[in-house]
């Protein structure tokens, strides 16, 4: 179940991989006082989220220093790592591979493709305010959509 708009952001604590390469163990409290854009994709460097992240990088100049983005994948982090290199993102993935954080968030559901079903990360961002708390979800966000939705989120929520 997703949490609900005005309701505490729910844990995400994790280990973070820089797009310098290096990695650190973080968690909300690392972010109070800053604006959040939990960015949640299905995978590293497949075409929906490659586009997806291009976007983020290359509108960067409107996000930088107004909020932190951080991408969440089930992926390991050397595929995170790979991830960043490749496409040059200036912003760092959070590694998932527990799944825990996309259950807390509601976004491990089931999809379908040629007609089977599988389990999967739908792709969704929850903008979380300085304080802690949901005040965006954008939910079944399209690549190509991504980054206008989430400043048009981020101006009408004050940030």
């Amino acid at each position: 179940m997703k949490p609900a708009l005005g309701q505490p952001a729910p844990d995400y604590s994790g280990l973070l991989v820089f797009p310098d390469g290096s990695t650190r163990s973080v968690g909300p409290d690392d972010f109070r006082g800053r604006w959040v854009a939990l960015v949640f994709y299905p995978k590293d460097a497949t075409p929906g989220c490659t586009t997806q992240a291009c976007e983020l990088r290359d509108g960067w100049a409107l996000l930088k220093g107004r909020l932190e983005v951080i991408g969440v994948s089930i992926d390991a982090e050397s595929s995170h790592r790979k991830f960043i290199e490749k496409q040059s993102l200036p912003y760092p993935l959070l590694v998932d591979d527990s799944k825990r954080i996309v259950e807390a968030y509601g976004v491990w559901v089931e999809k379908s493709m040629y007609g089977k079903t599988y389990m999967g990360t739908e792709r969704s961002t929850f903008l979380i305010s300085p304080t802690g708390e949901i005040q965006a979800i954008l939910e079944k966000v399209k690549p190509k959509e991504h980054f206008e939705r989430l400043i048009k989120a981020l101006e009408q929520a004050g940030g």
